[in-house]
């Protein structure tokens, strides 16, 4: 069982000084560089931390899904068309696309996934978490506590207690499972089938 503890990422600030990003995974490209920066990887899973309006790097031949997971609203521009992004409600977009973030209500915190376009698929769901049913994560899905007092639990592990912004990384093995209250994002990553 592999938890990924958001106290122990390293926050990264934007090449713009607009933020800064934890990353949570990723998935190394063949054809990438060798620092996991800026597109050397075909997927990434992070969160990010926007303090001031301004344009977001472009990643060209990427496919971005957004969301807002603390605050209220960002205000997105993509390829000249506007795009109110609420909490909890994932924006999909192209990478490459000119972007850029103005904040009505304030500062936000979001997960961001991206995906090589062609190669992978990404989704984002919002699950109520409940104490009485467990939520299995499988292989190709990564939970992450967005709010609440959740725990995590395998076939071989002991339940151990999230914290917020805490991910779980899914396995078909030993299935983790999250039991609690409140929310998790659930990230699927799939590759895309020729």
């Amino acid at each position: 069982m592999q938890i990924i503890r958001f106290a122990d990422l390293k926050a990264e600030p934007w090449r713009n000084g607009g933020g800064v990003t934890r990353q949570l995974a990723s998935r190394p490209s063949a054809a990438g560089g060798e620092d996991g920066q800026d597109g050397s990887w075909d997927w990434r899973v992070s969160i990010a931390d926007v303090t001031r309006a301004g344009d977001f790097s472009p990643f060209p031949g990427m496919e971005r899904l957004l969301t807002v997971i603390e605050g209220d609203l960002l205000l997105l521009t993509v390829g000249g068309a506007e795009h109110p992004v609420e909490k909890y409600r994932p924006f999909r977009f192209d990478g490459g696309a000119a972007t850029a973030g103005a904040l009505p209500t304030g500062d936000i915190r979001n997960l961001n996934v991206i995906t090589r376009a062609g190669a992978y698929k990404a989704y984002t769901s919002i699950i109520e978490l409940s104490k009485k049913r467990s939520k299995p994560l499988w292989d190709g899905q990564l939970g992450v506590l967005l709010q609440g007092q959740a725990t995590v639990a395998d076939a071989t592990h002991e339940p151990e207690a999230l914290g917020r912004y805490d991910a779980v990384v899914g396995s078909d093995g030993s299935t983790p499972e999250v039991l609690g209250r409140g929310f998790l994002a659930v990230v699927s990553i799939d590759p895309v089938e020729d």
